[in-house]
């Protein structure tokens, strides 16, 4: 058993799996290095700071250090392992596939839900793709494939099953959903290992905070693109309708916001009074523990508008310090993220997207989701970084997250299916809109139309909720089954392993022929070289993908696959406009003696 899925609620603790999972398997002798993947720099320090961590490392025990590493050589410098992103690894993929060759890795991917599946191994995420583009995830899809296929062990986290596009997850197995046009994540796939922590049951341990939710209702007036103003329309309502979001948009611009970042403001301002007062400080004292506040901002312009009123409300001597900002356009934003999750203050930080996912700040305890998205997995997201228990900030019972946000239908159909949904659907995108080349679900997460002038908001009344715990996730209990007296494997299962072999034999002839085993100086530009010998290997078994082969065309493949080289049989790539380039650079090289490919007559060979 090879892959190892840990579904965990955001804030469950998901990030010292690796660190457990690193010390039993490199004790074991099963794996000799850890890659662990993270989708943004600035995540790169806290799994750093996961292996070092000193309470852990005599709990396990273990001596393990990983390194936070750049695309040089060497990344692991004599260490255990090291961390990188998806973006180094798009930028230098051959690099890391030679080190997945040169020792048996632990791959640990964080946040996998960001890797969309791949038509190559997926055959259903083929009618999910958008027709003649790829996006930047897709590229960190591809990128990383090659390592998936070349670990010996592979540890997927995230913290949740879902996509805001709907399309499937990488790697993930899938089943039919009960839902038309739906799959689920298989959770009780043969030959993985799932690990399952739903919010609830991190609620009855206590590892996460319960949530009350301060919906905040009110109206708004804009002037659409023809000159027409339009309102006041009440934001909360029962169903989204055509005023939904250009009111959430012109509330978030205008008076509405301020109403909603003044009831954040006083929240956080009085629990810091309270915890003071409990700990005996002085009134302006600064100490770690008494909370702090995170606002989510819709874009960076809207951020600074925040920042300035958040510092208007702060004496003018401590305002700069208490309340700070983190922007991707800004100098020393990652810095200034440490300093929120390290250090006494800032107490406020305002942000739009750099903070939502994976920060580790268990101080966080209100937050004011000033945001026009509204895709379950982002919401999720944001909601958890409140829900982190604060080991300085006293008793549990005492701790409670507190979310402020806009009382619109889309928020309220966010937390409908957070208590009642599991959140593992994969989902079939409808039809794009006629006038548009962007898929309906992009088209959603924009803003509203360019024309549209914010005019004016307000605020009208406030009410609270507290989230129930939501459903546990649906897992695979062997232990309650009655044994099976033969064991067989489905062919699902028999066909995955045969693909993820096959991926395997091939990234294996990528690295020994870009290492200059076959003198290949173009080994590490354009798609990769291992993407040229998939493409190469689909020429051969006569123009059909991994995905779309049989049982039995898997079993050919593969023996074919044993017996010859995939560089001799690059020519058959010639007519492909794609990799026509390559042609020039085949002639800097001469094959190996006796296996000239430009002396053989070049016809697809057909496996049967």
């Amino acid at each position: 058993m090879r892959d190892i899925l840990a579904a965990v609620t955001p804030g469950g603790g998901k990030s010292l799996l690796p660190v457990i999972a690193a010390a039993r398997l490199v004790a074991a002798g099963l794996v000799e290095r850890v890659c662990w993947v993270v989708p943004r720099d600035s995540l790169r320090l806290q799994a750093e700071e996961a292996f070092a961590d000193p309470a852990w490392r005599a709990a396990l025990p273990h001596a393990l250090a990983v390194r936070a590493a750049d695309n040089a050589p060497d990344p692991s410098r004599g260490l255990a392992g090291y961390i990188t992103t998806y973006q180094a690894v798009a930028a230098a993929p051959d690099l890391h596939l030679a080190e997945f060759r040169r020792h048996r890795t632990l791959l640990v991917v964080d946040e996998v839900h960001h890797l969309p599946a791949l038509a190559e191994v997926d055959p259903a995420a083929a009618a999910q793709v958008v027709a003649g583009a790829e996006d930047v995830a897709s590229a960190w899809s591809r990128a990383l494939l090659p390592l998936f296929e070349c670990a010996a062990v592979r540890l997927l986290l995230s913290g949740t099953l879902e996509r805001a596009d709907g399309r499937g997850i990488l790697w993930l197995p899938y089943r039919k959903g009960r839902k038309a046009r739906t799959r689920e994540v298989e959770l009780d796939a043969p030959g993985w290992a799932i690990v399952g922590y739903s919010r609830k049951q991190a609620l009855a341990e206590r590892a996460v905070l319960p949530v009350t939710f301060g919906a905040l209702d009110g109206e708004a007036s804009w002037r659409d693109e023809t000159g027409l103003e339009l309102g006041p329309h009440r934001l909360a309502a029962l169903y989204p309708d055509e005023t939904t979001r250009p009111a959430l948009f012109t509330a978030l611009r205008t008076g509405f916001a301020e109403a909603l970042l003044r009831e954040a403001f006083v929240a956080i301002r009085d629990l810091r009074a309270r915890r003071r007062a409990a700990r005996g400080l002085a009134p302006a004292a600064s100490a770690r523990g008494l909370g702090k506040l995170l606002v989510v901002a819709p874009d960076q312009a809207a951020a600074r508008r925040y920042l300035e009123i958040l510092r208007s409300w702060i004496p003018a001597a401590q305002a700069g310090k208490v309340a700070q900002i983190a922007t991707a356009d800004m100098p020393g934003a990652h810095a200034t993220l440490a300093g929120f999750r390290l250090r006494a203050e800032p107490s406020i930080l305002v942000t739009v997207a750099m903070a939502y996912e994976g920060l580790d700040a268990p101080e966080v305890a209100v937050v004011a989701a000033l945001t026009h998205i509204r895709s379950r997995p982002w919401l999720e997201q944001m909601v958890a970084r409140a829900t982190r228990v604060d080991p300085q900030g006293g008793r549990y019972e005492d701790q409670r997250a507190v979310v402020f946000h806009p009382d619109d239908p889309l928020f309220a159909e966010f937390r409908r299916r957070m208590e009642t949904e599991q959140g593992t659907l994969a989902k079939r995108p409808k039809p794009a809109r006629s006038q548009s080349a962007l898929p309906l679900w992009l088209l959603d997460q924009l803003e509203p139309r360019p024309g549209i002038e914010p005019l004016s908001s307000n605020a009208l009344a406030m009410r609270y909720d507290t989230l129930r715990p939501g459903p546990d996730l649906a897992l695979h209990r062997p232990e309650i089954e009655e044994p099976q007296t033969e064991l067989l494997e489905p062919p699902s299962v028999i066909e995955r392993r045969l693909r993820a072999r096959l991926g395997e034999m091939v990234g294996v002839q990528a690295v020994e022929d870009g290492a200059g085993r076959a003198g290949l100086k173009h080994g590490h530009a354009g798609r990769g070289l291992y993407h040229r010998y998939n493409a190469a290997l689909k020429r051969v078994t006569g123009n059909k993908s991994r995905a779309r082969m049989t049982m039995a065309e898997l079993e050919a493949a593969i023996g074919w696959l044993e017996r010859n080289r995939l560089a001799e049989h690059l020519h058959l790539l010639d007519d492909d406009p794609r990799y026509a380039w390559t042609a020039k650079q085949q002639g800097e090289w001469k094959p190996p003696i006796g296996r000239d490919p430009r002396r053989r007559k070049a016809p697809a060979v057909r496996i049967s």
